[in-house]
C-alpha cells in the first residue's frame, strides 16, 4: 500500500511535442498552486522533450530551508547516514522554440533516509515532527541551476526509491508557475547501494520500478544516471518548463 496519490499533470508523446514545439500558446496560470500539464527536457542540440509532472504526495513541508546540503537536522546538526549523492538540476524555460535557462527559480528537494522515513511528519510507522532533515530549497542561477548534497534515498512499503522535487517561481505569490515530480534511479544501481550499511538494515526492498503505479506513469523519463566518485555517486538533470 502506497502513501502517495494519483499523478498529476500529463505524459505526451513525441509526436505531440513536435507538434507543440511548432504550436503558438502555452499554459496559462493563475490562482494558487495551479500546475502546468507540461514539462520538458533540454538536450544537447536545445530540442525539447517531455518529462511528466508527478504527485506531490503527502510529505512535502514547506520548510523555507534555504541550503545546499541537506543531510543535517538543523535542530542538532546530526546528519543522515547513507550513500553521498551531489544532485545538479538544471531547469529551463522554452521560449521561441528553443529550452533557455530560467533564473530565480526556487528548487525544493525531499527524500526518505535510508531506513525509508522522512522527517518532519507523523505517519502510522514514525513521529518525526519537528526533524527537518533531507529537505532544502535552492534557487536557480544565471546557468538555470541549483546544486544539492544529500545521500541515496532509502525505501519503504508500497514505492519504488525516489526523490521528490518541486520548482516554482514567486512561491509566496497567488500568480505563478508550480511543477512538482519525482526522479528514479535505476534497479541494478539500488541493489548495489543497498547492500551495504546503513540500507541493508531495512531488508530487501518490496517494490522494484516497474511494480511501482507511480514510476509506471512516465518514470522511465525521470530516472537519473549517477557517476560514481571517490565518495558517493554524482548526478544531474535537465527539466525544462513551458513559462506562460
Amino acid at each position: 500500500m502506497t502513501h502517495d496519490d494519483a499523478p498529476v499533470g500529463r505524459l505526451l508523446s513525441r509526436r505531440d511535442v513536435s507538434t507543440l514545439l511548432g504550436a503558438v500558446g502555452g499554459v496559462l496560470l493563475t490562482g494558487i498552486g495551479v500546475h502546468p500539464t507540461r514539462a520538458f527536457a533540454e538536450t544537447r542540440d536545445a530540442l525539447c522533450i517531455v518529462r511528466p509532472e508527478q504527485t506531490e504526495g503527502p510529505y512535502f513541508v514547506d520548510e523555507r530551508l534555504h541550503r545546499s546540503d541537506i543531510r543535517s537536522d538543523p535542530a542538532d546538526g546530526q546528519t543522515r547516514a547513507g550513500m553521498p549523492l551531489v544532485l545538479t538540476l538544471r531547469i529551463s524555460r522554452l521560449s521561441d522554440g528553443n529550452c533557455e535557462p530560467l533564473a530565480d527559480a526556487r528548487v525544493d528537494l525531499w527524500h526518505c533516509d535510508a531506513l525509508g522515513v522522512y522527517s518532519d511528519v507523523q505517519d502510522p510507522g514514525f513521529n518525526t515532527v519537528g526533524q527537518k532533515f533531507l529537505r532544502g530549497h535552492q534557487i536557480t542561477d544565471a546557468a538555470g541551476e541549483v546544486r544539492f548534497v544529500t545521500v541515496y534515498p532509502g525505501w519503504y512499503p508500497g514505492r519504488t526509491v525516489h526523490i521528490h522535487f518541486k520548482i516554482r517561481t514567486e512561491p509566496a505569490a497567488r500568480r505563478g508557475l508550480e511543477f512538482t515530480s519525482q526522479l528514479y534511479f535505476d534497479d541494478a544501481l539500488t541493489d548495489l547501494v543497498h547492500a551495504a550499511a546503513p540500507y541493508e538494515a531495512k531488508g530487501r526492498r518490496t517494490r522494484r520500478n516497474q511494480d511501482d503505479g507511480i514510476f509506471r506513469r512516465g518514470g522511465e523519463q525521470l530516472v537519473l544516471a549517477p557517476l560514481q566518485k571517490a565518495e558517493g555517486y554524482e548526478a544531474s538533470f535537465a527539466v525544462g518548463l513551458q513559462v506562460a
